[in-house]
């Protein structure tokens, strides 16, 4: 089953390799990882999904509860949350296609970005899913790159 888990940390050098090595030591993969500094300052939010039985992700936070520079862990799939993927696409656009690109750029309410007579760069911010229909729609078209940035998630409440 897909966890994610929130990961309050200090910001200090080396956090993000002993978390990383925590996983990998383990045996176990990180799906996506996303870190990035909070309101607080010296203290950053990561947002960890992995895939495991429950057993194993109860296991990963306590782990990561041991770790010194942790402040909080929370498995979200405990709880409700938010969650949102952004993903910038570029493809071929010749000009035959170009209607059907920003067709279908409408319909998932993305932008492009950039434009050059032959590409355009699209930006799509949602749920993975719809991150993963707006790229299926757009192979057929020819993807030329993807950058993804993975989950980043809050607790609702």
């Amino acid at each position: 089953m897909r966890h994610t888990i929130a990961v309050l940390v200090e910001n200090r050098f080396g956090v993000l390799a002993r978390v990383a090595g925590l996983f990998s030591g383990r045996g176990y993969n990180i799906e996506s990882l996303n870190v990035a500094e909070t309101l607080e300052a010296g203290v950053s939010h990561m947002t960890i999904v992995t895939s495991g039985e429950d057993h194993i992700i109860e296991q990963i936070t306590k782990q990561l509860n041991k770790q010194i520079d942790v402040i909080k862990v929370v498995d979200l799939n405990d709880k409700d949350f938010v969650d949102r993927e952004m993903a910038l696409i570029k493809i071929h656009a010749p000009a035959e296609l170009r209607a059907e690109a920003l067709r279908i750029v409408d319909i998932f309410r993305a932008k492009v970005i950039d434009s050059s007579p032959k590409h355009y760069s699209i930006e799509v911010t949602g749920s993975r899913e719809k991150v993963e229909a707006i790229i299926n729609l757009l192979r057929p078209i020819g993807i030329k790159e993807i950058v993804r940035t993975g989950s980043v998630a809050l607790q609702r409440n």
